[in-house]
């Protein structure tokens, strides 16, 4: 690990001034994805800006019926909230099977959104890999990829994105709220995280002196009829080979509004609003399901290692669309 400064802001506005006036620096809450990257000099920022003591920890109604997620919130304080858990409970189950307890202590809301990608190559500075040295190549395409992108990927990157609580908050349509040096404005989350294209290294579309101070979650939580599923090598902390969060709004067996986005397909939350939007008025049956998961799927390519993942999204999509709309009861988590 390099030499560091660190300096500790009082306010949002400081906390801004502070990370674009000086060179290399990195905001920092709860540090549990930044610290292990500086350790192995992944990530080398010259200065940090705690942001620790902001008030942004409040989770709270917004003007639109929802609820308003400080960025400073833990992971574990958002699961495990009286609300998360009465009106959003697909957040609070993806919350709840990531990391350990001890990381959800720890972890921040705003931070999830920011976490890196776990790719192999991305950790191993003995290795080319353009999302950390942008024009060295992706050892990945032609190395062991057995836990890599199979939708959205590029010739430049097949890395994925490793968050539980993104993918239910893509399925819930949450807004992300960032403030920097021109101000406030409010990004969808279907558009905060990037795909790789030629610009790898980028993982969302923050500007450099923005940052993160709320998410908003919208009215319809979608409590009745919800599932998440995550499939991975072994019972916790581990990463998914796929996840899916689904949601439906429903009318007897008649699926009146579907929600689904899978993690551990791509380099953000994978959704298809237009894939969605077929279940609209058509009965809850693993024959329906199974077609969305195909669309779903459409145009994913598989590489050496992980061409199974293909199979397995859809399988998975099947199950959590059968489990949110009570076909299947839901495995203990």
């Amino acid at each position: 690990m390099l030499s560091f400064t660190l300096s500790k802001a009082n306010d949002v506005a400081g906390a801004v001034n502070e990370v674009t006036s000086k060179k290399e620096a990195n905001f920092i809450a709860g540090g549990t994805n930044l610290l292990d990257l500086m350790k192995i000099d992944v990530m080398t920022p010259r200065h940090l800006v705690d942001i620790t003591q902001l008030a942004l920890k409040t989770i709270d109604g917004n003007e639109a019926g929802g609820l308003r997620l400080g960025a400073l919130a833990t992971n574990a304080e958002t699961a495990y909230h009286n609300e998360v858990e009465k009106r959003y409970p697909v957040l609070s189950h993806a919350i709840l099977a990531g990391a350990s307890a001890q990381l959800r202590n720890m972890a921040t809301d705003g931070g999830n959104l920011m976490q890196r990608t776990r790719c192999y190559y991305f950790y191993d500075l003995a290795t080319p890999c353009n999302k950390r040295e942008p024009g060295s190549g992706c050892s990945a395409i032609n190395g062991f990829n057995r836990i890599h992108a199979i939708l959205g990927q590029s010739e430049a990157c097949i890395a994925t994105h490793p968050s539980d609580m993104c993918v239910a908050l893509a399925a819930l349509d949450a807004k992300v709220n960032v403030t920097g040096k021109n101000g406030d404005r409010t990004i969808p989350f279907l558009e905060f995280h990037r795909l790789p294209g030629d610009k790898p290294e980028l993982d969302n579309n923050l500007q450099p002196d923005e940052i993160i101070t709320s998410i908003d979650l919208p009215a319809n939580g979608f409590a009745d009829n919800f599932a998440y599923i995550k499939v991975r090598d072994r019972a916790s902390y581990a990463f998914a080979l796929v996840s899916v969060a689904a949601a439906l709004e429903m009318e007897g067996d008649t699926i009146k509004e579907a929600r689904l986005a899978l993690g551990g397909v791509a380099h953000k939350p994978w959704r298809k609003p237009e894939a969605e939007a077929n279940l609209k008025d058509q009965k809850a049956t693993k024959g329906n399901f199974q077609k969305i998961a195909e669309a779903y799927l459409e145009g994913a390519k598989g590489y050496e290692h992980n061409s199974f993942k293909i199979e397995l999204a859809k399988r998975a999509i099947v199950r959590a669309l059968s489990q949110a709309a009570h076909l299947e009861e839901k495995e203990q988590a």
